[in-house]
């Protein structure tokens, strides 16, 4: 059986056949899926292969010559066929965990895996509910410790029966595919997303090193270049839980449910699937920082918490257009009751979350200062000023003004102008005006001093203590990159100076442009990050930051890479 994972390559695109699949084929491939993964409902299937969407098949060859089918959807392949068996690939396990049983790994294995490794058992984490039931063969997932968003699909090499006789030692999943594999590679790139896991909710990451072995049975596995990880982890079992109040899960609930029918639902899509509601419309509403999940809350299932809104205030109005499948196909966006609900809501709100709600940003103030430089020196030493004091431009105004009257260098026919005498001389003028220049403009002298002092500049956060940073302020800079043939992503750095967190700018532009989002290291910098996000979205993070954020726009870089409208031609 071949590995999908770091070592398959596409070959060149006549390798490559495309075609779409007809209806007939759709139904087929619909039971195939329900047959190799049973847990997925009558509604889920539907979205996986919808009748009316456009879905392809891409038949391609592993760098073994293994022949490979995938099925794509919205530009991913949700499904790949390898030796007349149905995989799902992890942009379906991101959508839909449950598909398959998941094992739990450490992160540093999860770089073993994506170079080539299978998963050996010492690398497993047992939770509290034990290992997840297989049977030799049996298709399964990978996921690491705190997300339950799949990393790696693979075959069990042996039941979980015979895992826990043999002490867990020796192979227990053969890996076919990964997260940042070249069959990842083959759809949009976008990153995992963060699912809580409650098995491994009080598993945490330190700096001590893994349980001994772990790394070791895999390195026979890899090239030498990665045989060493970069981070080390343990895990810490801790029984403690702190669960979501129900009450507050109720209220997110009702909040993320308003704000989807009132901001993001269309009448022209309706009749809507409840399902898609959910992921599509609802999960955007959701504020950063927080996690919907309804089975926190009273009503545990979704079609429970619409049976609510239709029965007792008939917001909406719910049917089962085909068997097992319900949609939305009415909404009164006119009912008086939705205001009562959305007050009743913030009320609720104050009283069981408002202590926890996320505090408002607020920009910094920004000042431009100056610090005397050591050529300056002389000029400011009558002012007790030396080489790296810090002055705002209205004292060296004053400074310089003084200067100029207590050695009386106004000139006397002219007080527009100033006198240069030596010390003037030295600090301001280059060498080959020192013979041309007797006289300098007010505006000329003050324009002249303050170019040949240091810039600097003042960060006042509200509450906090100003900050003093040598230079010019660094601009949040924008920028747009291209990937493959016709992607594109937006980048945005910088966002820490202006004491912005990049992962709620991540999550707030995710939900407002529903597009995929990463946080990625800035080259050379240790404590910054840089948000990418698919597509050209340089307009939407202008609004981003103009709006809500309030930064002026002098301080933002790449306005101009924003997307332009066809004009007329002239």
């Amino acid at each position: 059986m071949c590995c999908l994972s770091a070592p398959f390559i596409f070959l060149s695109s006549i390798f490559q056949i495309i075609f779409h699949i007809a209806s007939h084929l759709r139904r087929k491939l619909k039971a195939d899926i329900s047959t190799a993964f049973p847990s997925l409902s009558v509604e889920e299937l539907s979205e996986l292969v919808p009748n009316k969407e456009e879905l392809n098949v891409v038949k391609i060859y592993a760098h073994k010559g293994d022949a490979v089918t995938l099925y794509m959807l919205h530009k991913n392949p949700v499904f790949f066929e390898l030796e007349k068996c149905l995989y799902p690939t992890v942009y379906t396990l991101w959508h839909y965990p449950h598909v398959l049983p998941t094992f739990t790994t450490w992160p540093p294995v999860l770089q073993k895996l994506a170079g080539g490794a299978d998963l050996m058992l010492p690398g497993v984490v047992v939770p509290l509910s034990g290992l997840p039931e297989v049977k030799k063969g049996d298709c399964c997932a990978v996921k690491v410790v705190s997300n339950r968003a799949p990393m790696a699909v693979g075959t069990a090499t042996m039941s979980s029966a015979e895992m826990r006789s043999l002490g867990m030692k020796g192979r227990g999943v053969s890996v076919l595919h990964t997260y940042m594999d070249s069959l990842w590679a083959f759809g949009d790139k976008s990153g995992p997303p963060s699912i809580p896991d409650v098995d491994t909710e009080g598993v945490e990451a330190t700096d001590a090193p893994c349980p001994a072995g772990i790394l070791l049975h895999m390195s026979h596995e890899l090239t030498p270049k990665n045989r060493h990880v970069c981070d080390i982890y343990t895990v810490i079992v801790s029984h403690k839980h702190s669960p979501v109040l129900t009450e507050q899960m109720d209220a997110l609930l009702l909040q993320c449910f308003l704000q989807a029918l009132k901001s993001k639902v269309k009448k022209s899509e309706l009749p809507l699937l409840t399902s898609s509601f959910l992921r599509i419309h609802m999960f955007s509403c959701c504020p950063s920082g927080k996690q919907l999940d309804i089975k926190k809350s009273s009503y545990k299932k979704l079609s429970k918490f619409l049976q609510c809104m239709q029965q007792q205030h008939s917001l909406v109005r719910v049917e089962e257009l085909s068997k097992g499948v319900e949609s939305i196909v009415e909404v009164d966006w006119k009912n008086s009751d939705n205001s009562v609900l959305l007050l009743s809501f913030l009320l609720h709100l104050d009283c069981v979350g408002g202590a926890e709600g996320e505090k408002p940003y607020h920009p910094p103030e920004i000042t431009t200062l100056y610090s005397v430089s050591s050529r300056l020196e002389p000029l400011f030493q009558d002012a007790k000023k030396r080489k790296g004091t810090v002055l705002q431009p209205a004292e060296v105004r004053a400074i310089i003004t003084d200067y100029v009257k207590r050695n009386e260098l106004v000139d006397e026919n002219n007080k527009n102008y100033v006198i240069i005498n030596p010390i003037l001389c030295d600090c301001l003028l280059e060498k080959s005006e020192y013979q041309e220049v007797e006289a300098l403009k007010w505006d000329d002298l003050f324009s002249r001093t303050l170019y040949k002092m240091q810039h600097c500049h003042q960060l006042v956060f509200p509450g906090q203590p100003p900050i003093v940073k040598k230079g010019h302020i660094e601009p949040i800079d924008i920028s747009v990159a291209s990937r493959g043939s016709n992607k594109k992503v937006t980048m945005i750095k910088n966002l820490e100076v202006y004491g912005l967190d990049p992962m709620a700018v991540s999550v707030a532009l995710q939900h407002r442009v529903q597009a995929s989002s990463a946080l990625n290291p800035v080259p050379g910098s240790k404590d910054r990050v840089l948000v990418q996000i698919q597509g050209n979205q340089v307009q939407q993070v202008c609004k981003l930051l103009l709006d809500k954020y309030q930064i002026p726009c002098k301080y933002i870089q790449g306005l101009d890479n924003k997307v332009q409208k066809p004009g007329r031609k002239k």
